[in-house]
């Protein structure tokens, strides 16, 4: 019974100890867990730094740092590999321009010379394709565009209510001729936006040419004092697997529309580098597409 203190005292400062190695080792795992949070949001080479004498914390980090030069490296060779892309789609739209738009010019000159029915048939085709080409040349281009860090925006005060009527004064004519006459609602009071005046207009158009090809026959636009405006339409035929895919780029539901695949893809490239987003929710029968500028 005589060694009893001791026994205690030992038991006691071996708790101790392990209390303080169990509060070094959360200390140390916070201190990873903010520290990696740091490095995947932050674009820099630093690497996982601990001061945790622990021989597994430590080894932890070094795994953690591997991974991080790991996806550094990848993450570079996807910049490289996506500003290569995009020059070429530059590139290639910008050369294909000056060809087409002469392609077109001899055409129309060619209907105005004597030929035969099947001959006038055959430029026809020939000039509805040349259309189509030089249409999806000119949506290359703008990608290309509004992908570009080097176009930057000009912020400025924007009346969205003014911007709103304006694409869809521009849309009526075409909307009516499918027998599509929009619904539109805005607040009385004036939402007051900082974004660039012709992103804006490129957003909202495409917008409207999206519901001009796939609507069922209606459009409802409605602009709310948060900034939100949404496009909702009957599009019984759509599923929710394509609506997933509405922003990928050169994704089309039907390319038989002249559509190239790229409008959603530039309205929510412009949206997103203005702060603002764009999604798509698709729910009995109706798809509603909600640009967002909060």
């Amino acid at each position: 019974m005589a060694y009893l203190p001791y026994v205690c005292a030992i038991l006691a400062a071996l708790v101790l100890a392990l209390g303080l190695h169990v509060l070094s080792m959360r200390r140390a795992a916070r201190q990873i867990l903010r520290e990696l949070s740091e490095k995947l949001s932050e674009d820099t080479n630093t690497l996982l730094s601990l001061s945790c004498p622990d021989r597994e914390m430590r080894r932890l980090a070094a795994g953690l740092n591997r991974e991080l030069r790991t996806l550094r490296a990848q993450r570079l060779r996807y910049r490289q590999g996506d500003r290569e892309l995009k020059d070429a789609v530059t590139n290639v739209s910008h050369d294909l321009r000056t060809p087409l738009t002469a392609i077109c010019g001899y055409l129309d000159m060619l209907e105005n010379e004597p030929m035969s029915g099947d001959a006038r048939r055959y430029v026809s085709r020939i000039t509805e394709r040349a259309g189509a080409m030089k249409a999806l040349t000119e949506e290359l281009f703008r990608y290309s565009v509004a992908l570009s860090a080097g176009s930057e925006l000009a912020p400025e005060p924007v009346d969205l209510n003014a911007a709103l009527e304006q694409s869809a004064a521009a849309f009526y004519a075409a909307l009516t001729a499918r027998g599509i006459q929009p619904d539109i609602h805005m607040p009385e009071e004036h939402v007051i936006r900082s974004l660039d005046r012709a992103a804006l207009s490129r957003v909202l158009s495409n917008l409207f040419s999206n519901a001009l090809k796939y609507s069922d026959g209606d459009l409802s636009v409605t602009l709310t004092a948060a900034g939100r405006i949404s496009f909702s339409n009957a599009a019984k035929d759509l599923d929710p697997v394509q609506v997933g895919r509405l922003f990928d780029r050169f994704f089309s539901l039907d390319a038989a529309r002249g559509s190239t695949g790229l409008g959603l893809a530039i309205a929510r490239t412009l949206a997103e580098r203005m702060g603002g987003s764009v999604a798509a929710d698709y729910q009995d029968g109706r798809l509603t597409v909600t640009v967002c500028f909060p």
